[in-house]
């Protein structure tokens, strides 16, 4: 595919996307869905086509043909059944988020969400036959009506600057594999009505997970021994402590994921109202707990003290927990400044404390500096700072692991302006209501679990990248256009 081609492709697929996060349930939405949905596939293909991965697929047409077959059939399945059972759809979302699935060939592995974008696939193809409108309905001027135009304003934005990218490929698969995607899952989540039963359910089927996977990180820990990811069981043999991933690739993922469950899990047990459910809900988080604690993920303890720390200003008194934080923050500090002497203030030392992460921040802010209006273009990160800052060498890490930091080397002060606004947006909208409300633990488990993630993101990125991220939005923005707010039956 010429890079001419590729690049209307990803202009047609982000407006394509941006409508189905702005237009309403109809057949103009559902269209635009099915351009989006039918883009993605043929875009990937384009770009990969003389790829390792794809040449040895075309050489085996029929082991194409059977994954083929097999993603229609799993797609339609899934479409009867979000048909039938609308109520279906946000709870197969919720169950997909976490899992990855190692696809392997020519000698090549990459782990994709394939199991969400299935479930995608089925809630397409569903909305496009419904014509019935079953989303909230915000009042004008309300926060929720800002929510979705910054949000569409931000994907377009990237798909364009993917035009210029310093690496258009990978900006090309960012596109394709995160912003269209879950922008359907925006669309798709947006037109749900989120009463107290379907957040218990979906907050059920987290939990379950959670559970589940702990148990698989317990065996793990037991064992000594890891399901995959070679660099992380290199890594075990160079620590004192045993790191473990469960079924996902990185232990910071696994731990993000069980900070937000246990997030959600305490909100619920700070508005409980009879001691039975206190108890479960309590014995709940000490099993989170004992998974995370194993992850060694410095980022997660951080995110979750945060979250919790957004429930109790919610629930109790800001003021004072504002308070908590502060003197909270100054002895951490105080701690790691001055813990083991002023070795721990060189540039060397934060290396290696961090995992070379210094040196990513630093450059990533020298590759700001040198294109601050525009960036390098969209997924352009790695790609730059082995050319433009390890000065063509093989630098030890490229990824960027600070969210602002990716943002502003990648895209400039225009992407910057456009997160800080869907951030400042996101959390207007999520918070608005909640401060000082005893009406339920709904909308302020929202916030707190997004920004927790948002605080996990400075240290491990992939805001963008995380549907999680794009289903607390939807989840946020639902919640708060609902003409009546939820109300507590606990």
């Amino acid at each position: 595919m010429s890079d001419l081609l590729a690049g209307l492709g990803i202009l047609a697929a982000s407006a394509a996307a941006a409508g189905a996060i702005l237009l309403p349930p109809g057949r103009t939405r559902a269209a635009a869905m099915l351009a989006a949905a039918i883009l993605v596939p043929v875009l990937i293909l384009g770009d990969q086509w003389h790829s390792a991965a794809i040449v040895d697929l075309r050489h085996d047409p029929a082991r194409l043909v059977a994954l083929a077959a097999v993603a229609v059939a799993a797609a339609a399945a899934l479409a009867t059944t979000f048909y039938r059972w609308p109520l279906l759809l946000p709870l197969a979302i919720v169950a997909a988020l976490p899992f990855r699935v190692p696809l392997e060939a020519g000698g090549e592995t990459a782990n994709l969400l394939v199991p969400l974008y299935l479930v995608i696939a089925g809630g397409v193809a569903a909305a496009a036959v419904r014509d019935r409108t079953t989303g909230p309905v915000s009042s004008p001027g309300t926060a929720a009506q800002w929510l979705p135009r910054v949000l569409a304003a931000v994907v377009v934005l990237y798909g364009v600057q993917t035009l210029y990218s310093a690496d258009f490929s990978k900006g090309l698969q960012n596109v394709c594999f995160f912003f269209v995607p879950f922008s359907l899952v925006y669309g798709l989540l947006r037109e749900v009505r989120w009463d107290r039963a379907l957040l218990r359910a979906a907050l059920t089927v987290v939990v379950v997970e959670a559970v589940a996977f702990v148990v698989v990180g317990t065996v793990e820990y037991l064992s000594q021994s890891l399901f995959w990811n070679d660099q992380v069981m290199r890594s075990n043999e160079f620590h004192t402590y045993f790191r473990v991933n469960s079924v996902f690739w990185d232990p910071n993922i696994y731990g993000r994921y069980l900070a937000l469950a246990i997030t959600l899990v305490m909100a619920a047990l700070m508005w409980a109202r009879d001691r039975r459910t206190a108890a479960l809900l309590t014995g709940l988080i000490a099993v989170l707990w004992f998974g995370l604690v194993p992850t060694f993920s410095q980022s997660s303890f951080a995110a979750l003290l945060v979250g919790l720390a957004v429930l109790a200003g919610l629930r109790w008194s800001l003021r004072w927990t504002l308070a908590a934080v502060g003197v909270g923050a100054f002895l951490g500090i105080a701690i790691v400044l001055f813990a083991g002497g002023a070795s721990k203030l060189t540039p060397d030392r934060c290396n290696v404390d961090t995992g070379g992460r210094c040196n990513l921040v630093s450059g990533g802010a020298r590759l700001f500096g040198q294109r601050p209006i525009w960036g390098y273009g969209s997924g352009a990160f790695p790609h730059a700072y082995r050319e433009h800052v390890a000065a063509g060498g093989e630098a030890p890490v490229s990824v960027s692991h600070t969210e602002p930091i990716t943002v502003a080397a990648e895209q400039g002060l225009i992407g910057l302006a456009a997160y800080a606004a869907l951030i400042g947006v996101a959390l207007w909208t999520m918070a608005s209501g909640t401060i000082g409300a005893r009406a339920g633990p709904e909308r302020p488990a929202i916030l707190a679990a997004f920004v927790a993630l948002l605080v996990h993101t400075m240290a491990y990125a992939g805001f963008y990248e995380d549907p999680i991220a794009w289903v607390l939005l939807a989840l946020g923005g639902s919640l708060a256009a609902l003409e009546r707010p939820v109300r507590s039956s606990t």
